[in-house]
This record gives structure tokens, C-alpha cells and sequence, in this order.
């Protein structure tokens, strides 16, 4: 039996929302991943299945290795649609943020949202929540938002209407935001979920096959290239980097997608505590960063690199150029190693 963690007012709360809606919107983050995708989906699903008239509007195009998630091909491109997916976003009665604990991850949807006058509700695992919905499930101590929708989804008794393909996305964002639960993976509640969700019929080992294991023959050739030419090792400071610049992503016909698990790969030298990648991008530099243990890449991202995240799992944007990200990067790796790791 799962630990209940969520609060009876809200559950009534977002009870009482659904029951009046009648046109939802599903939004998630910019660059949505397993996580974002997966919730989203599974949420349009279940509430479809309640006769709600339901969209997914993302930011941007989500990674290429999620799109066979049922139902990722109806996803609405607010990039590549701004006007349509303003015009859902004003119509809505009601709008679910997903996987975002601020506005400004949405992009350029932020505004829209802002502005609707429909309810908003938070569900979400990241730090620090703001004050733009109501009600708020914000439990960072959930190690992905699909997690934690499966227990707002039980709480509003719909769980006899999670079917085998919300199970599917469920079940592929817990994957993806644990490194398939190898890490922030210790919470015995996650793996009861696990279970509940291949009851409903999910192939998990087709997940991890197309999740983890397909690649194009060009994104292996970039990721052999990244570690054998382009990873550095600081062994001295526990600290590895890895950097690509737009030439380098180019000579590979980089796709978005191509890099996800990059950046964890150093972890594997023993000695080594965080790793950063680096990604060149046309006005910015996209920052991931991963650790072990108890180092708050979080913080370093959000001191210096403009982002934030989870303990072990952060990532930022640097308004420079790729070397001077690079540069504050390796400045900050003996600060670090006496901050964080000889603590």
C-alpha cells in the first residue's frame, strides 16, 4: 500500500476543478523529456477517458525517441504553432502544469498561461513551487512526476482508468528520470507503482529496448567521438566535462535527443563525483549536469549556470560562449572539491 502523502483539501479541490471542466490543456517544460512527455500524455489520456475535450501543448518539439509513446503524435508544437496553441490555451477552462515548478521553464507559452483565465494546477517534483496554480501537489521527494501522478490519480479514485497505454507513458517517464532506477530510485513506494503499472499490461522490457537501446548509426558515431575526443577528466577535483560546439553537432547531423545520457557516462570512472555536458546552441549554451552521492549539482547550476534541478540531476542555460561556459566551469573545481567533496 502506497504512503499517502498528498492533502485531502487539494485532492477535493481538483476534484471539484475536473468535475466543471470541460476543455483541458496539458503543459509541460521547455525541451520536455521522459518525464514531461510521459505525464502529460498519461494525463490527457485519463482525462479523455472522463469525456474532457483534452490538448498537450509543448514548448517545443519533444525528443525523437518519445514520440512512439501512444499518443505523443497528437502533441501540440507551440513553436511550430503559436498561434493555435495561444488560442487553446485562452480557451481552456483548465490547465495542468506538468513537470514545471515555474512559469518561465514554459518559453514562450509563458505569457498565454499567465494571462488565461483558467484554473491552474501544479503537479510537479522539483524545488521550490510558485505561486501561479491552485492547488499545488509539489513533492520533491518524488523521484518523477509520474510518480507522483499515479498517486494523484489514485487519490481521485481513477485508477480503473489509467489503461495499458497511460500505464506505458507512466511508466517510461519513472523510467527516464531515474536512469531506468539507477538513481534517486531507493523510495520503496516507486517500485510498488512499477508493479501496479505492468499489471496493466506494459511490456517493460520493450520500454527499456526503446527508451535506452535505439539509436540512429549517427548519434553512436557523435556520442563515440564526445567521450573519445572531447571528455575531460579533472581526476584531482572528482569533476569530468564534456563540450560540443555547433560545427561538431553539425558533422554528425545532431537531432534533439542525440546527447540524453551523455553527460552521465563519466560517473562510471571511479573518482569521479559530477560530470557537466555542454551543448552549443545558437544564441546559448545548454548546461546538464549529474552527480554522486550527496554533491548538489542543483546548486551549481543555479549559482552559476542559471538553472537548477534535483541533487544529482541539473541542468542550466549560459548566456556566453561555449568556452567561457567552459571556463567558469573549471574555475569553480577546486571551490567545489573543498566546498562539496573533502567536506
Amino acid at each position: 500500500m502506497l504512503t499517502r502523502i498528498i492533502k485531502e483539501a487539494d485532492v477535493k479541490r481538483l476534484k471539484r476543478l475536473v468535475d466543471e471542466s470541460r476543455k483541458i490543456v496539458v503543459t509541460t517544460h521547455m525541451s520536455p523529456d521522459g518525464d514531461a512527455v510521459g505525464s502529460s500524455l498519461a494525463m490527457a489520456a485519463v482525462m479523455t477517458t472522463l469525456g474532457k475535450d483534452v490538448k498537450v501543448i509543448l514548448p517545443d518539439r519533444a525528443l525523437s525517441n518519445l514520440m512512439f509513446l501512444p499518443g505523443a503524435k497528437e502533441m501540440i508544437d507551440a513553436k511550430q504553432y503559436p498561434d493555435f496553441a495561444a488560442g487553446l490555451i485562452a480557451d481552456a477552462d483548465l490547465i495542468f502544469c506538468l513537470d514545471y515548478n515555474e512559469l518561465k521553464r514554459v518559453g514562450a507559452l509563458a505569457d498565454a498561461i499567465d494571462a488565461s483565465s483558467a484554473e491552474k494546477v501544479l503537479i510537479d517534483h522539483h524545488l521550490n513551487p510558485g505561486d501561479f496554480a491552485d492547488p499545488v501537489f509539489s513533492h520533491p521527494d518524488q523521484s518523477s512526476t509520474c510518480a507522483l501522478l499515479f498517486r494523484v490519480f489514485c487519490r481521485l479514485e481513477l485508477f480503473n482508468l489509467i489503461d495499458r497505454y497511460a500505464a506505458e507513458c507512466l511508466l517510461a517517464g519513472m523510467m527516464t528520470d531515474t536512469g531506468n532506477f539507477s538513481y534517486n530510485a531507493n523510495d520503496p513506494d516507486a517500485y510498488i507503482i512499477v508493479a501496479e503499472l505492468i499489471r496493466k499490461g506494459v511490456d517493460k522490457n520493450m520500454l527499456y529496448e526503446r527508451l535506452f537501446n535505439t539509436h540512429s548509426e549517427n548519434c553512436l558515431r557523435l556520442n563515440a567521438y564526445a567521450m573519445s575526443k572531447k571528455m575531460e577528466v579533472f581526476a584531482d577535483g572528482g569533476a569530468a566535462l564534456i563540450c560540443l560546439d555547433r560545427s561538431e553537432l553539425n558533422r554528425f547531423h545532431y537531432a534533439k535527443g542525440d546527447t540524453e545520457g551523455l553527460v552521465n557516462k563519466p560517473l562510471a570512472i571511479p573518482g569521479i563525483v559530477y560530470s557537466a555536458f555542454m551543448r552549443e546552441e545558437d544564441n546559448y549554451v545548454k548546461i546538464s549536469m549529474r552527480s554522486k552521492g550527496d554533491f548538489p549539482v542543483n546548486k551549481l547550476c543555479r549559482d552559476h549556470f542559471g538553472g537548477g534541478g534535483h541533487l544529482n540531476a541539473a541542468g542550466g542555460e549560459f548566456d556566453g560562449t561555449l568556452d567561457e561556459a567552459a571556463r567558469l566551469f573549471r574555475s569553480l573545481i577546486d571551490e567545489n572539491k573543498k566546498k562539496y567533496i573533502d567536506k
